[in-house]
């Protein structure tokens, strides 16, 4: 047996492993239950008494041999993988700067946040649509001047198909494949053919809200408002609401809120007036909800829209509108603390 706990001593000396799966099979062969050393000292019940002694001290220097020689592989693995960790030859010379989130994506998170509290959940459409989902189903009339070529990006010459010029057309889709209760909101980048300047832009980002049920109110629309508006801007912000037109809501509105830089006192900003306009609203029409086969006599229900980059401008004020889409990262960077 002596000679058996010599030959696994010279063998564990010259273990070695590249790998955790290598030590793992060394562990198993040699100090797991089945293992080597467990086989010996199974074996030593058998020893003779005069040789206990000896050989019980062999074999508990086996033993400790065999566990200081894993332990031993183990740590020399664990430094290799760390070493490695360390130096990365494939990294630059120069430092990455770490970039931040689009105003424009944080304030989108804010508004799809506030809504979700609410029960509203997130749809998405396609960006190319036809014109029944952009004018027909929403009640524009054949001559409505969002359909001439100033307003709407027409794709390849098609009367019919289109950039969409806002997100209502998901609405539309939702409306023809959901049984009501509807409420969603629509987040997404839309298109017009409009002048690119400090205040305006031929793409830009919308956001909007539908609900449909049974006894839906405007008094409804006006609770769901109000929390919007001092969610977003802060428990002292006022709102109202002033008579307006859309084609597919009736009657319509649009909200202003009060000025949020100087509290409903009058600035430039506000323009002196202590209100700033920010979404429109109003009651679905209801041959919108005939146009997507939804009973109007016994569904009702309210619709609001508003631009992002409209919300973004009211809580960062950012000037011009083209910073947004010029990728400048001197801009960017002002809005790491919200990210």
């Amino acid at each position: 047996m002596i000679d058996k706990i010599n030959t696994l001593l010279d063998e564990i000396k010259d273990l070695k492993a590249q790998n955790a799966d290598e030590l793992e099979q060394l562990r198993l062969k040699y100090l797991s239950k089945k293992g080597a050393v467990s086989l010996l000292m199974d074996d030593f019940r058998q020893v003779a008494a005069e040789q206990k002694r000896e050989i019980g001290q062999k074999l508990n220097v086996l033993k400790t041999a065999a566990q200081d020689k894993f332990n031993e592989l183990k740590e020399s693995l664990e430094d290799h993988s760390d070493a490695g960790c360390e130096l990365d030859l494939t990294r630059t010379a120069h430092p990455y700067r770490v970039g931040t989130r689009h105003p424009l994506s944080i304030v989108k998170k804010e508004i799809e946040t506030i809504f979700a509290r609410l029960g509203f959940s997130i749809a998405e459409g396609p960006e190319i649509e036809d014109d029944w989902h952009v004018f027909g189903s929403l009640n524009f009339a054949e001559d409505h001047p969002a359909r001439d070529m100033q307003d709407t990006f027409f794709v390849q010459h098609s009367a019919d198909v289109l950039l969409r010029t806002h997100t209502s057309s998901v609405q539309t889709r939702v409306m023809e494949n959901t049984k009501p209760p509807v409420r969603i909101i629509c987040p997404g980048r839309v298109y017009r053919n409009e002048a690119i300047s400090y205040r305006a832009h031929c793409f830009f980002h919308q956001v909007e809200a539908l609900y449909i049920d049974k006894n839906v109110s405007f008094a409804d629309l006006k609770q769901v408002l109000m929390f919007f508006a001092k969610e977003m801007f802060g428990a002292e912000t006022k709102i109202r609401l002033r008579p307006s037109f859309f084609p597919f809501t009736e009657p319509s509105a649009e909200m202003d809120i009060s000025c949020n830089l100087c509290g409903g006192k009058g600035c430039p900003f506000c323009k002196y007036t202590g209100w700033v306009e920010i979404l429109g609203c109003g009651m679905v029409d209801p041959n919108v909800l005939e146009n997507c086969g939804i009973d109007s006599t016994v569904y009702s229900g309210y619709a609001l829209g508003m631009g992002i980059e409209r919300i973004t401008n009211l809580k960062y004020q950012v000037k011009d509108l083209r910073l947004f889409s010029e990728n400048d990262v001197r801009f960017l960077h002002q809005f790491k603390a919200a990210t």
